[in-house]
This record gives C-alpha cells, structure tokens and sequence, in this order.
C-alpha cells in the first residue's frame, strides 16, 4: 500500500515521495489512518520503525487548510524528552510540510529563550518543545495552549523514566478538554497504561513488535570481559573489524569522556556528547558523526535519545543499562528503517544482575563470544555499581541505590562506575536527519552461562512523586 492510499494529500505525499520513500512502515499503515479518523492512538513501536512519521503526516493533514493560528497560539503540541528528538520531529514536520501553508517550531532549554519567545508570539500551528522549557514560556505568558487541537507525547516511557509526570500534568492542566491525544512510546509499561487511561479517550490500540521486544533486524552479542580491560577489547574490536560509525554508550558523564581520550590516545577519532557538554559541542559531535569525519562517538542515554542516522551499523554498550527498557532504546539506534545493525555488549562480573534483567525484559537470551586474549578471569569477584547523588538524580526512583553486588560467575567487571541512568540534561537540539517514514580472524569460545534466576523488576508506580526533590532540582537547572 502507498501513502496516497492511506488517504494522505497530494502535497503531503509529494514530499514523502521526494524524500525517497514509497512504502509505509508496519506502524505507519496502522496509525496513519487511525488518527486521520480524528479519535485518540496508543501505540507501540521500537525506534527505528518509522513511528515520527506516524503522527507527523496525519497531523499535517488534520491542520491543514485551516485558518492561521493567532498570537501566541498553538494549534498542535508536540512533547518530547529531550532537545535531540525534538529537534528530529520539528525537522520531520518542516519535510512532510514543505509544501503546506503551516507554520512550526521547536522550542528547548539550553539556548536563548527570547528568539523563541518572539517565534511564538505569532502563533504556530505545531509546536514541538520538551516540557521543562515549555513551562518556562508558559508561566512567562508567552505561549497560549488553551485551543490546541492534537497533543502528541513523543516516547512517553522516556518522559516517565525521565520525572517529567509533574510537568506533564501541569501542561495538561491548561489544555482545552476537547482535543485528540495521541500517545507514542517505545515499550509499554504499566506506568505507560496508567498514564493513557487518564489522559486518553476510548483510544485506538496499536502495537507492531510483540511487548517491550528488540527489533529483530538487530544482531546482538555479548563479549564477557574483565572490568578494566573494557577499553583495550573496545579499541581491538574497532580495529579489528575496521568499524566506522560506532555509537557507545558509558553509564556516566564522566566514562563518557575518560572513554573518548582513551579510544583517541589509540588514534581512533572519538568524541563524547553529553549533559554537561554545550550546546556547540553536542551539535558539532552529532555533524561529524553523521557525516563520518567523526569514527566513535561516545553518548550516555539521555544525550543519544533522538538520534536517527540512516544504517547506524553498530552500537556498543560499554555499560550496561542500569533499566532494561534502556536497552531497548540503545540498541533501537541500529537497525532502523528496516535495515541491519549490530549492537555488542561489553559485560563485566558486576553487570551480570542488570544482564539478567535485560534478557527478562526481551524475552531472549544474548548470544555471549569471548574474544580470545580478552578472557574475563573465572575468580573474578563482583563488586557493586556504585550510586553517587550527584549522577543518580536522573534515574527512576525505584533504581535508586537498588544495585547492589552480584554474585560471582560469568565474567570481570569494572569497579566504582558512577550510575547515571538518564543523566542531567533533559533535552537537546542536534542537526538530526528527518526520520524515514519507510522500512528503510578472531578466535573465540563460549562462555558458560549460568542457570538463570527467576524474578520480577520492580518499578516505580505512577503515582509515586518521580518527580521528587532532587528531579524537580534538576529540572530548574536545565530549562
């Protein structure tokens, strides 16, 4: 099927077409329609199966060729949980819209917020903006959101797992009870069920990939390995199998760099983008990345959220994810659009706990190789993840201070790691690509794995304060 014959305009598929794209993804054929039909969407689907252009091309169609929004007004509002993906989506909609009369934005923390107060001042039928900046405007009286017709919650697990509930529930305060809601998350959880039986009305249920799986496309691997020789397996595997566009994820801001002067000292070109990075080297890193001057680019969670790059061929946990649902998304940076990618895992003794819990979360078991002369030592003793306060505001607060050591067995690890689930930036503007609206001599042994524990993941209700002391902290911090 086309995108004509899903009932979308001629200016809208002429766009489509000229970006090169024919089909629809699996997601696309289901909610396109679905929110032309004007009622509210819950829909899953991991990144990388085209789910932007599943809200965006319907929203255009539904705003268009009616009149221009007046001052200070927004006719569509878009939510993200960081400035990356909200700049991905408001690039998606100037795409598809290119030949529209429709006027859109993006709004973040971080930048100048008089260019963006001046932008809103004349009204805008989308707008796209991260909830902590989005109040900003809000209590300055510089954006009006009482005749928004379509809400959008882009990756709502994310702004969940992220305590962005309180802000959430203070946008949707002012927002006029007569609109269409349209959720979008990456993984359905029971906070994510909670939240769309409050906030949606008799939706429409769409879900592409089987509950809180991976996209199959993706060739996953785990390489056990001793905690301090992370690096040098890091550098021979990049050597070795000449990988070039290699996103690594590090649990910390501050591995997150130590990684990059270590991977550069090796002459690999590295760079590390990250909260506390501005926003000119957050920009900067992304272009080279995409562009391939730039061979490894070394993110934690929150700064990577966004990032879409058309055959991401290889993702690397350097950490492990201190939430299943994490991994998830990490890997999802690969293998998007229906092409392959391969994501590795560099697991250590210490990370043998949060390994379990992924491949519970997935419902599948990792495919483990040791890299001969990289074997983790078998009297390896585990030693805990550490939770410094500084960098454990961003997490979850049911993961607070929860990891603890696990038991000996399967590999090394590496000691004294600072958890930084999420991070302290919230959101970020990159030069991100419109998302594809279509489906786009080593010698080894096995390592032996040990019976697996049974066992459920805790996780925080909906309705305890995420957004506690140290989140509502952070979050004054960033905006």
């Amino acid at each position: 099927m086309s995108f004509a014959e899903l009932g979308l305009a001629e200016p809208i598929v002429r766009a489509v077409t000229e970006n090169g794209y024919t089909q629809p993804t699996p997601i696309q054929l289901k909610a396109i329609p679905a929110v032309l039909k004007g009622g509210d969407l819950l829909a899953g689907a991991q990144t990388g199966t085209g789910k932007t252009a599943g809200f965006t091309l319907p929203m255009l169609q539904l705003l268009s060729g009616k009149p221009r929004p007046a001052a200070r007004t927004v006719r569509a509002l878009v939510l993200t949980p960081t400035r990356e993906l909200a700049a991905q989506v408001e690039e998606s909609v100037r795409t598809y819209g290119k030949y529209l009369n429709l006027t859109s934005a993006v709004i973040f923390g971080g930048v100048n917020i008089n260019p963006q107060i001046q932008r809103l001042a004349r009204g805008l039928d989308i707008l796209v903006a991260t909830p902590g900046r989005l109040l900003d405007l809000m209590q300055q009286g510089a954006v009006d959101l009482r005749h928004v017709e379509i809400l959008v919650l882009d990756e709502a697990d994310r702004m969940l797992d992220m305590g962005f509930i309180r802000d959430i529930r203070k946008v949707l305060a002012v927002l006029p009870p007569k609109r269409q809601n349209l959720l979008f998350s990456a993984t359905f959880s029971d906070e994510i069920k909670a939240l769309a039986d409050g906030l949606l009305d008799n939706p429409a249920m769409i879900e592409v990939e089987r509950r809180n799986s991976t996209v199959e496309v993706i060739s996953q691997k785990i390489h056990p390995v001793d905690r301090d020789k992370k690096h040098q397996l890091l550098t021979h595997l990049i050597k070795e199998h000449n990988w070039f566009q290699v996103l690594v994820f590090t649990r910390t801001k501050h591995g997150a760099n130590k990684l990059a002067e270590q991977l550069c000292k090796a002459d690999i070109p590295a760079l590390a983008i990250h909260g506390n990075k501005s926003q000119a080297a957050r920009t900067r890193a992304l272009a080279e990345f995409k562009s391939t001057d730039l061979q490894v680019l070394v993110a934690t969670d929150i700064a990577a959220r966004g990032i879409d790059i058309d055959q991401l061929p290889y993702v690397v946990n350097y950490d492990l994810p201190n939430v299943p649902e994490d991994y998830v998304h990490r890997i999802g940076r690969t293998g998007r659009a229906g092409s392959t990618g391969e994501a590795v895992s560099l697991v250590c003794v210490d990370e043998r706990g949060l390994l379990r819990d992924i491949e519970r979360f997935i419902k599948r078991e990792v495919p483990e190789e040791v890299i001969a002369g990289f074997e983790p030592d078998p009297n390896a003793r585990p030693q805990p993840i550490q939770l410094r306060s500084q960098e454990q505001r961003g997490q979850p607060r049911h993961q607070q201070g929860k990891r603890a050591a696990a038991p000996a067995g399967r590999s090394g690890g590496k000691p004294g790691n600072a958890s930084q689930h999420h991070g302290s930036q919230r959101s970020s503007q990159g030069t991100a690509s419109a998302p594809r609206p279509q489906n786009a001599g080593t010698t080894t042994t096995s390592a032996a794995r040990p019976p697996r524990p049974t066992g459920v993941r805790t996780s925080a209700l909906l309705g305890q304060p995420a957004a506690n002391a140290a989140a509502s902290k952070r979050r004054s911090g960033q905006r």
